[in-house]
């Protein structure tokens, strides 16, 4: 166990946290030192990647979209986990507090997979902390959870005020502007949708979000509903993608039926963006979603300093990307 004290008299705990979402929001909640492991998806400050690795996938993600969907159904199907948990490391470690989720099943370790690992090799009872982030509101609660659990509720509602206030200010000045038909695109092939709480950072940023529930998983779509929606604007965010690996990807998108004839593509707004840094983590970086989400719909009023770095244009003629 730690020795060492932060300045409030508190016994820094060891935290290993299984989830990427759950790892920045340790670090922004000021207790980044108590982190002691991470798992492979976790990147996000860079300090933290210095940390022992104690997951990592069952095969490797860097198929197309269809190859990669195919392989995690293929798994689930069996009722597997789509990640191993690297037990020996993990007991090594001796955390004091697992942070995991039960939201998504190819987002990070499950909690019966680390119950399983923590009774055969942790030899005690060790809390876990998973988090069910669904829209907004469980985001925020979240963040409470964590924070609670490293014993500090103080700063755990300081942080929640200090996010809320920041997306208050976006939707305060987003309120009487037009509303674009927004369909925000999570996953190329096949076609899923944002839901949980994209809808919900659409609506913050000034758009009207098409082909999702707030709160419900991101359902699949077919090109004959996305081209019945006659989205005005289309955004292309996949989960676990980054900019560059978006760009790759997207000629698949492009090349489905009737694309060239949606509203959006005739308009030339269809746009990329870091699906791996935001949008899909449900951590203290959706408010820079929400900021990436107003500075695409209402380029005149917004500039927070994301574009061509967190999203690009793709240009009307010639389906070239660019700023």
């Amino acid at each position: 166990m730690h020795t060492e004290h932060p300045p409030d008299g508190r016994t820094l705990m060891r935290v290993v946290s299984l989830l990427a979402s759950g790892t920045e929001i340790v670090c922004a909640l000021g207790e980044e030192r108590a982190l002691v492991g991470r798992s492979h998806e976790c990147d996000y400050p860079a300090s933290i990647r210095a940390l022992p690795q104690v997951t990592a996938p069952k095969f490797p993600f860097d198929g197309a979209s269809y190859e990669i969907h195919q392989q995690v159904q293929a798994i689930l199907q069996e009722g597997l986990s789509v990640y191993r948990v690297d037990s020996n490391k993990l007991r090594a470690l001796a955390p004091d507090l697992i942070v995991t989720q039960t939201q998504c099943e190819v987002c990070a370790v499950s909690p019966g997979d680390l119950a399983a690992t923590c009774s055969s090799w942790l030899g005690h009872e060790t809390p876990i902390v998973n988090l069910a982030p669904y829209t907004l509101p469980d985001v925020w609660d979240d963040i409470t959870h964590v924070a609670d659990a490293l014993g500090i509720p103080a700063r755990g509602a300081e942080l929640v005020a200090s996010l809320r206030a920041r997306l208050d200010a976006i939707a305060d000045k987003t309120r009487a502007l037009p509303h674009p038909r927004v369909a925000v695109i999570e996953w190329i092939e096949p076609i899923f949708t944002g839901g949980n709480w994209m809808p919900e950072l659409v609506e913050i940023a000034g758009g009207t979000p098409l082909l999702a529930t707030p709160g419900a998983h991101s359902p699949v779509c077919t090109p004959a509903a996305l081209s019945a929606a006659e989205p005005d604007v289309i955004i292309v965010t996949p989960c676990g993608f980054d900019l560059e690996r978006t760009a790759r990807e997207f000629p698949l998108l492009a090349g489905i039926a009737g694309w060239s004839e949606l509203p959006a593509v005739r308009a030339g707004r269809v746009y990329l963006a870091d699906g791996n840094a935001y949008f899909n983590r449900s951590g203290p970086r959706l408010i820079e979603s929400a900021e990436i989400l107003a500075e695409i719909l209402h380029p005149s009023e917004f500039d927070f300093g994301h574009v061509n770095v967190a999203w690009s244009h793709v240009q009307a003629r010639g389906g070239s990307v660019g700023g």
